[in-house]
């Protein structure tokens, strides 16, 4: 897949979880879906943002964005939005007001799927090799062809 088809994949993810975040926010008002699901969409929401501009692979990338999503949750916990006085509800909203364990737990579990999707993607573009194709000849550098 071109560079370009990459990143208009990885932009309709991103506007989609968006989407799907501003509902939460908007019209669920439990005690599960909107703090514990809402934090795993949020990192895929990150992720998506991020592929982007890497359209390409980039190894520990969902390490990267646990690292963003683990900073901005030490923010609220200091109370960064207030203490540098922002009335700015948008700025608010990123970077959140209230620390929580639970939030660092979703953002690792949605982390983790994350790089699970990711080598399930690697497995299943990787050219697969059988016994049946490695005595064929072209098949590249494989030591059984020299048997």
């Amino acid at each position: 897949m071109s560079k370009g088809k990459k990143r208009g994949l990885y932009f309709l993810m991103f506007l989609l979880l968006l989407t799907v975040e501003i509902l939460i926010a908007i019209f669920v008002h439990d005690a599960f879906v909107r703090p514990y699901i809402g934090d795993i969409l949020a990192v895929g929401g990150v992720y998506s943002f991020l592929r982007i501009f890497l359209p390409e692979r980039v190894a520990f990338l969902p390490l990267y964005v646990f690292l963003i999503a683990f900073t901005v949750e030490i923010l609220q916990f200091f109370d960064v939005a207030s203490l540098i006085g922002s009335e700015n509800t948008i700025l608010q909203i990123i970077v959140g007001s209230v620390f929580d364990w639970n939030d660092i737990t979703c953002y690792a579990i949605g982390c983790a799927m994350i790089a699970v999707l990711e080598v399930l993607q690697v497995k299943m573009t990787r050219p697969c090799v059988t016994l049946a194709t490695m005595g064929r000849k072209g098949e590249g550098n494989n030591p059984m062809n020299t048997l």
